[in-house]
């Protein structure tokens, strides 16, 4: 199931802007003190460092990803959602806009 809606946040009002606009995301963190962020990508293909666990669900559009160390992209549309380990670093790759919603942790 798609999430809809993050009830009891705070929102970081400036947004994080990455490879030169591609991508925009805002950081709320939740009442429990865990953080996501959310956002969009537009039409390209990156390159993501982690840090910390990531999942990445997918709330409107599509994209394909390649996780590290592997060779093979994989589509992820809304309503899915894939988990990226710690300490890596993906591939992402996106022909209509993805929107996202980032679960740290």
């Amino acid at each position: 199931m798609t999430t809809q809606k993050i009830d009891g946040v705070s929102v970081k009002t400036q947004a994080n802007v990455y490879f030169d606009g591609k991508c925009v995301s805002h950081s709320l963190t939740r009442a429990d003190g865990t953080s996501v962020s959310v956002g969009v990508i537009l039409p390209a293909t990156l390159t993501f460092n982690t840090g910390a666990p990531e999942i990445m669900e997918c709330v409107g559009g599509s994209c394909e990803y390649k996780l590290d160390g592997s060779t093979e992209w994989v589509k992820s549309s809304a309503g899915e959602k894939f988990n990226v380990p710690g300490n890596s670093k993906f591939e992402i790759r996106v022909t209509e806009t993805y929107h996202y919603i980032c679960h740290f942790g």
